[in-house]
């Protein structure tokens, strides 16, 4: 029994307390005992559970404090143990389960305060400690927390002001304080909050001014400020969250004129009750001049807004007119959404199947399924009917406003066929949100290899350079060999997932954009990964694929040192170049790397290669065709012995990984007489190119 991987014994109607003999399933990693009637304590015996990932309490009738025993599951990723009749507070050392992403405790009678270190939870993406009686101040740290995406400390008793930092968590996309004891005003850095589509402030005794930054909230869909003390006019610029869909200011201290646009008129009279100077059509009510005198206007302004409201009647017929073409258009692709759920197959592996056999296979996309979560999605695992497990992405958002041109993408991004590059075989547009099916890769993520506490595989120098090969040659067919060309956008060690022969494939391309002929596209604001994202790119939003290449810089060092591009206040690149400024970037090479590689000039050329990606200037960086050749060229020959240790499934990837590369060569040659501008450096260029590099530094 001490070798069981998964132990589910949840929904059963099982009563009585947990044995504490659970506690010596040393290898189990999934514990599911939720929905059932069980009583008693929590058993502080599951704290030597080590290799317990999943933890899964909830819905239960059980009672007591939460052992601190706990704090020493170092692997645990989720702990579940809302809807219980937990008292007491939650134990420091929680802060110690450095893997966790799920943390809920809703529902149950805990009390005291949040403690400190929760923001060394650096993975945690969902934080939920609504419903109890929690007290004292939201803390500041929370801010810190980047990966999160949702927070929940309604129903409590925090006080104090919000703190601005909230407004640092660009992944955020629920924040609810709500029915809480928090006063002061509204920090105007929520409107830093790009992603964020829920906030919930309601039943608390917040003052001030609603800040006009939230007008740039460009997702929102809910806001919540009802039942509080706020002060002022509603500011116009909310009329620009074009998404938002449901507005509650009732029960406040608002006066003045509730905007008169057409995006206000669908929110209902409820939104503003209890708002005695308020005024409004919306309210039955008509504004009166007292209220108005603020808004006297000149004889001059008088006529432009006349001529303003010709221009806007004209528009307005303009745009009904453009918009009963749309709909001729779009009527088509439109009914689909309508319809019942179907799924569009994009590989044949998955001709034989249908919506419903996906939403069967995983119980309706039960949590037990879930094997990862990111800041836009949540993947699950599914078996199809011919045993091939497929990974399915779930996005956080559901139909795009153009629907055709998202189809298109995924069409597009579904052609690619490329050994290094995760392949999507399908996608459905549901109510459950719309899903994603990947290939399943059986290694998890080079994140998780690096950085994971689990470290399951150790990699040395040979199957590093082979996922850095790997990649390398796959982010080149994107860039290079795609019509049209493909920028990925969010190159990252945790988006190159590895097969069970640790072959990488590049994956997520959930914010890549299909780009046109033209060498630059400008994007309205930056996508990426903190640590990852081009300067260049995040200081002008103009892309072109020398972002990736920056990325894969970046990614290049994790593979060399073993360190995260961002730690902390830590940051990898600013590291590696001030090593290099003292002439000691070895002493940051990865044990790993050095007791397995015995030729270390491979590593310092690979660094060289890395800080040649991450050059200050992208006319500077190398074109990720490249890169890869620079990187083949270090693999050991497979005629040769090995310089370093064999990986731990030998592979003959050396010899196949040059034929290949001759291949390429002979294609890029065809390529370069056709667009000489792209490519415009031999082989024998570029490594003297490289070997200049080299030899101007003293690494």
């Amino acid at each position: 029994m001490q070798a069981l991987a998964v132990l589910d014994l949840s929904e059963n109607e099982l009563v009585g307390h947990i044995p504490p003999i659970l506690g010596n399933l040393s290898f189990t990693g999934k514990l599911y005992l939720h929905g059932n009637k069980l009583t008693g304590p929590i058993p502080p015996e599951l704290g030597n559970m080590s290799k317990l990932s999943y933890l899964q309490l909830n819905d239960n009738q059980l009672v007591g404090s939460i052992p601190s025993e706990l704090g020493k599951l170092e692997q645990l990723f989720e702990l579940n143990l809302a809807n219980n009749h937990l008292e007491g507070p939650i134990p420091h050392n929680i802060s110690s389960c450095t893997a966790l992403n799920k943390f809920n405790v809703h529902g149950n009678r805990l009390n005291g305060t949040i403690p400190p270190g929760f923001q060394n939870l650096e993975s945690l993406t969902y934080l939920n400690l609504s419903l109890n009686n929690f007290k004292g101040r939201v803390p500041v740290e929370l801010g810190h927390i980047i990966n999160l995406d949702t927070l929940d400390l309604s129903g409590n008793n925090f006080s104090g002001p919000l703190p601005a930092s909230i407004g640092e968590l660009e992944h955020l996309l629920t924040l609810n304080l709500s029915d809480n004891k928090l006063d002061g005003q509204l920090p105007a850095e929520f409107g830093n909050l790009r992603s964020i589509q829920i906030i919930d402030l309601s039943f608390n005794c917040i003052t001030g001014n609603i800040p006009v930054e939230f007008g740039q909230l460009q997702n929102i869909v809910s806001l919540i400020l009802k039942n509080n003390k706020l002060q002022g006019e509603i500011p116009e610029q909310l009329t620009n969250c074009f998404s938002l869909t449901n507005l509650n200011v009732s029960y406040n201290n608002l006066s003045g004129v509730i905007p008169p646009t057409r995006n206000f008129s669908r929110f209902s009279s409820d939104s503003f009750l209890g708002n005695p100077m308020l005024c409004g059509d919306w309210l039955g009510s008509i504004c009166r001049p007292s209220m108005l005198k603020s808004r006297v206007f000149s004889r001059a302004a008088v006529v432009c807004m006349t001529l303003g409201f010709i221009t806007l009647v004209a528009m307005t017929i303009l745009a009904i007119y453009k918009s009963n073409q749309q709909k001729q258009v779009m009527k088509g692709p439109m009914k689909s959404v309508a319809h019942p759920p179907k799924l569009v197959v994009l590989h044949m592996d998955m001709a034989i199947h249908t919506f419903d056999d996906i939403m069967r296979f995983t119980d309706n996309l039960s949590d037990k399924y879930i094997i990862g979560y990111g800041a836009s999605s949540t993947v699950y695992k599914c078996t199809l009917k011919n045993s091939r497990p497929i990974a399915i992405k779930r996005l956080y958002t559901h139909f795009p406003n153009n629907l055709r041109e998202f189809e298109t993408e995924l069409e597009t991004i579904g052609s690619i066929r490329h050994r290094n590059i995760v392949s999507l075989h399908g996608y459905s547009l549901s109510p459950y949100g719309n899903l994603l099916f990947y290939d399943y890769m059986e290694n998890g993520s080079l994140w998780d290899l690096l950085h994971g506490l689990s470290k399951k595989v150790k990699l040395d120098w040979e199957t590093r350079l082979k996922i850095a090969v790997g990649a390398a040659q796959g982010l080149a067919y994107l860039h290079h060999d795609c019509s049209p060309r493909i920028i990925h956008r969010d190159v990252k060690s945790s988006n190159i997932l590895l097969d069970e022969n640790f072959e990488a494939h590049l994956s997520d391309f959930g914010i890549a954009k299909c780009i046109p002929t033209t060498k630059t596209h400008t994007s309205t604001y930056v996508l990426g990964t903190i640590g990852y994202i081009d300067p260049e790119y995040a200081r002008t939003s103009r892309l072109n694929e020398k972002s990736d290449v920056y990325s894969f810089g970046i990614v290049l060092l994790e593979l060399l040192t073993g360190k995260k591009a961002v730690d902390n206040e830590s940051n990898l690149h600013q590291l590696i170049l001030s090593k290099a400024d003292d002439n000691t970037v070895m002493e940051a090479v990865d044990p790993e790397v050095s007791v397995t590689c015995m030729n270390l000039t491979h590593v310092r050329k690979t660094f060289q290669l890395a800080l040649l990606c991450t050059k200050r200037l992208p006319s500077e960086r190398p074109t990720m065709h490249e890169v890869a050749r620079a990187l083949v060229s270090l693999l050991p020959s497979a005629p040769a012995p090995k310089l370093c240790s064999a990986p731990t499934k030998p592979v003959d990837y050396a010899r196949f990984i040059v034929d290949e590369g001759l291949q390429r060569s002979q294609k890029e040659q065809q390529q370069r007489q056709q667009v000489p501008q792209e490519t415009n450096s031999s082989d024998a260029q570029w490594f003297a190119r490289f070997r200049e590099v080299i030899s101007m530094n003293t690494l």
